[in-house]
C-alpha cells in the first residue's frame, strides 16, 4: 500500500466550521453540572495529594491507589488557582479540553493528509457530535478523554510520520504514548502497537518504523512506563495491579452472559457512534461498487477494526475502553460520507444538525432536572448537611461508592483548607465516619441519607453521637 498523500478539490469549509464551533460550544453548559458517577475520584485525589504534598502517589481517602497521576498534575495547579472549591468544574474543564484538543487534532491529521479544509472541519465535527461524546463521556470527569486524546495524538503523529517520511514525528509519537500512559494504563500501547502493525504494511511506512531514528524513539517510549513502574519509590506493585486488571476483563463470569456480549457489543458501539458511523457503514455497503478505495480509508479502518476486536472478543470490555478508537471511526466514517457525494453530505448536514438538537435539549433541559429531582443536587446538599452536623468532631470516610465518593467530594471541596477526608483509624474513641453501609465496627447509626437509589450512613461513636439529629 502506498502512502503518498492525496490533494483534493476543497469546497466551502464554512457551514462546517460553524458547526463544529457550535458543537464545541454546547459542550459549557456541564461545567455546571452537580457530580456523575464516580467523577469525584480525581478531585478527591487531586485535593489529598495537595494537602500532602506528595505529587507522585495517587491517593484515595489516604490510600495509595496506585493509579497514574498525570490528570491529577493538571488538575492540582488550576484547582489551586481557581479555588479548590471548583474542583469538578476543573475537573470536567480539562476533560471537556481534551475532547476538543482530539477534535483539533483529527482535522490537523485529515488537513495534512488529504489538503481539504472542509473534510478537516467534517471530520473534527463528525467526533465532537458522536451520540457517546456528546451526550456524555466528552464532558464527565473521567480520565478516558485524556487518556484518548494522547493515545489518538501518538498514532495521529505516527501516521504523519509514515505518510510524509518524516521520523521527527516520532518524537512526538513516543511523546504522546508516554503521556498516554501516564494519565491512565498500559493499554495505548496496545493501541499503538495496532496502528505500527498497520503502518508496517506500507511502503513508506516500513522504510520509516524500521529506520534507527524510529528505533530509538520507540526504546525509549518503552522506556519510559519501565522507569515509572520500577525506579519512581511507592509504585511498587502498580504493574502487577495493571496486569491483573487486564487479565480480570479476560475471562466470562458465564458462557451465557458472554454470548449475549458478543452480540450486542458491536450493536451498543454503533449506538454510541451514532450518527456518522452507522450512516457510513449503511452507504459503504450500499455504494460499495462506486466508493473509489483510498489509503487513508482503508488505513483508518484498519486501526479501528483491529483495535476493536479485542474489545468485542473480551468479555468484561466496556464501551468507554474505546473512547481512543473514536477519533479514527471518526475519521473513517467522515471520508466514506465525503466522498459518497453531495446528496449524502447534506443528509449528513441534517443528521449533525438533529444530534446538536438533541445535545442541547439534553445539557439545558433534559440533564439539569434529572440532577435537580433525582440524582446530583442531592449530593451537594447531603455535603453541607454533613458538614454542619460533625462540626467540632473528626470526620472520616470510607464509602466508595458512587453517591459516597460523591458527598465526600463536596465536604473535601467546601471544607477546605481543612484537611481532606481519610479513612478511620483502626481505634477512636469519638467522631463521625460516612460509610456505604452500617457497621458495629464504625459505631451505631446517626443518619441515613437516601440518595436516588443509593444510601449513604453517616456513622458516629462516643460523644459524636450526643450531637442532636
Amino acid at each position: 500500500m502506498n502512502l503518498h498523500i492525496t490533494t483534493t478539490t476543497t469546497d466551502d469549509a464554512r457551514p462546517w466550521r460553524w458547526l463544529a464551533i457550535l458543537a464545541a460550544v454546547t459542550y459549557a453548559p456541564a461545567l455546571a453540572f452537580y457530580y456523575v458517577g464516580e467523577e469525584a475520584i480525581f478531585p478527591i485525589s487531586s485535593i489529598e495529594m495537595w494537602s500532602s504534598g506528595d505529587w507522585f502517589t495517587h491517593t484515595l481517602y489516604g490510600g495509595n491507589e496506585r493509579h497514574n497521576p498525570l490528570f491529577n498534575w493538571l488538575m492540582i495547579p488550576f484547582a489551586s488557582l481557581a479555588g479548590w472549591q471548583y474542583m469538578l468544574s476543573v475537573a470536567r474543564a480539562l476533560t471537556i479540553g481534551a475532547t476538543l484538543a482530539s477534535a483539533a487534532v483529527l482535522g490537523g491529521l485529515v488537513w495534512r493528509l488529504l489538503r481539504d479544509r472542509a473534510l478537516a472541519w467534517f471530520a473534527a465535527l463528525s467526533f465532537l457530535t458522536l451520540a457517546d461524546i456528546a451526550l456524555y463521556r466528552g464532558w464527565l470527569a473521567y480520565v478516558d478523554p485524556l487518556f484518548s486524546l494522547f493515545t489518538f495524538g501518538a498514532i495521529a503523529t505516527l501516521w504523519l510520520a509514515c505518510a510524509e517520511e518524516r521520523p521527527a514525528w516520532l518524537a512526538a509519537a513516543a511523546a504522546s504514548l508516554t503521556c498516554a500512559f501516564m494519565a491512565k494504563a498500559l493499554t495505548a500501547y496496545v493501541f499503538y502497537a495496532t496502528a505500527v502493525f498497520v503502518f508496517l504494511f506500507t511502503r513508506t511506512g516500513r522504510r520509516v518504523l524500521l529506520s534507527p531514528a524510529s528505533l530509538a524513539w520507540h526504546a525509549l517510549a518503552i522506556a519510559a512506563p519501565i522507569a515509572w513502574l520500577y525506579a519512581v519509590p511507592g509504585n511498587v506493585g502498580q504493574g502487577s495491579r495493571m496486569f491483573a486488571e487486564i487479565v480480570a476483563k479476560l475471562w466470562p463470569s458465564s458462557w451465557l452472559a458472554y454470548a449475549g456480549h458478543l452480540v450486542a457489543y458491536p450493536a451498543e458501539t454503533l449506538l454510541r457512534a451514532a450518527p456518522v458511523v452507522p450512516l457510513a457503514l449503511f452507504i459503504a455497503w450500499r455504494q460499495r461498487a462506486v466508493l473509489a478505495p483510498e489509503p487513508a480509508l482503508r488505513i483508518a479502518a484498519a486501526i479501528a477494526f483491529l483495535c476493536f476486536l479485542p474489545y468485542w472478543i473480551a468479555p468484561g470490555s466496556g464501551a468507554r475502553y474505546l473512547l481512543p478508537l473514536y477519533p479514527v471511526a471518526a475519521f473513517a466514517a467522515a471520508l466514506v460520507l465525503w466522498r459518497a457525494g453531495s446528496v449524502v453530505v447534506a443528509q449528513c448536514q441534517h443528521w449533525i444538525a438533529s444530534m446538536l438538537v438533541v445535545k442541547v435539549m439534553a445539557v439545558t433541559l433534559i440533564f439539569p432536572w434529572y440532577q435537580s429531582h433525582y440524582r446530583g443536587e442531592n449530593y451537594a446538599i447531603a455535603a453541607q448537611d454533613i458538614i454542619v452536623r460533625s462540626a467540632g468532631y473528626p470526620l472520616y470516610g470510607n464509602d466508595v461508592s458512587s453517591a459516597g465518593l460523591s458527598v465526600i467530594g463536596y465536604i473535601d471541596a467546601l471544607r477546605y483548607p481543612a484537611p481532606p477526608i481519610v479513612q478511620p483509624p483502626t481505634q477512636f474513641e469519638s467522631g463521625f465516619i460516612i460509610a456505604h453501609e452500617p457497621s458495629s465496627a464504625l459505631g451505631r447509626v446517626y443518619k441515613r441519607y437516601r440518595l436516588a437509589a443509593d444510601d449513604v450512613y453517616l456513622m458516629c461513636k462516643g460523644a459524636a453521637c450526643d450531637v442532636a439529629p
